[in-house]
């Protein structure tokens, strides 16, 4: 029998990439996103997210294999918070029902190694709370910002992500269901998200100033795809809250020695 897979954000970008590439190894995949997808949801909103489940538990007779929590926004807007951090949470608790039927069921979420910058810690707090109403009201207040703090806003939800994919991972709801929860963490790549910051190749440059990929530069999306593919197959068996950096060396510039 194929595997199922949902893949969020599937109509462009990293999630297209992933819907294309699992489709071609023959997999069924039911795609989530706001248009041009088997599923239209809005995953900022509640209503979306519950939508989000009936809809796909429908679509898979109530059986998924593997959940690719990919969409998502990089807007110095409140709605970022939203969508990064709630909208991927709702998703993996939300299809986690379904992976419990899989003989290799397989989660995983899309980071950024944007959690390595600064963060508005008060956010990241109210996000790892699971108080949304507080959350979206401080992402609100850095939006309004007369200094630019919205740009916070991106970074502090991918640094919730990858905290909360570390904390769930090794729970009973996961590693005890034998359910490996993993990220990827990408550095900049070709998509309509970057599409602006690397229009030319000045803007190009002074991105990868503040993101250094050494190894290879700017990345397509299908080199994500891959990895996310792999930790989504039943050959992962024993990666349990890892955060893999698929970002040219950005994080071991940044971060250096450390491993934390």
């Amino acid at each position: 029998m194929p595997r199922t897979a949902v893949v969020t954000g599937a109509a462009s970008g990293i999630g297209r990439a992933t819907a294309q590439l699992l489709e071609s190894r023959g997999e069924r995949v039911i795609g989530v996103d706001l248009h041009d997808a088997d599923v239209t949801v809005d995953l900022s909103t509640p209503e979306g997210r519950e939508r989000l489940v009936g809809e796909v538990t429908d679509r898979s007779s109530g059986t998924v294999d593997a959940v690719y929590a990919v969409a998502g926004l990089s807007q110095p807007r409140a709605l970022t918070a939203a969508v990064n951090l709630f909208g991927a949470v709702a998703t993996l608790e939300g299809l986690r029902p379904l992976l419990a039927s899989s003989p290799a069921p397989r989660a995983v979420a899309v980071s950024s190694m944007a959690a390595l910058h600064d963060v508005d810690d008060r956010l990241v707090d109210a996000m790892l709370d699971g108080d949304e109403a507080a959350a979206l009201a401080r992402a609100a207040a850095l939006e309004a910002g007369e200094h630019g703090e919205g740009y916070l806003i991106y970074s502090s939800s991918k640094r919730a992500l990858s905290r909360w994919i570390r904390r769930q991972a090794p729970t009973e709801a996961w590693a005890g269901a034998s359910i490996p929860l993993n990220a990827v963490a990408p550095g900049i790549i070709a998509t309509p998200m970057t599409a602006d910051l690397t229009a030319t190749e000045a803007q190009r440059q002074s991105l990868l100033r503040l993101v250094p990929m050494p190894l290879n530069g700017i990345a397509e999306p299908e080199v994500v795809a891959r990895l996310l593919a792999w930790l989504g197959s039943e050959e992962n068996t024993h990666l349990c809250g890892q955060i893999v950096y698929v970002d040219g060396g950005s994080d071991v510039v940044l971060r250096g020695d450390s491993v934390w």
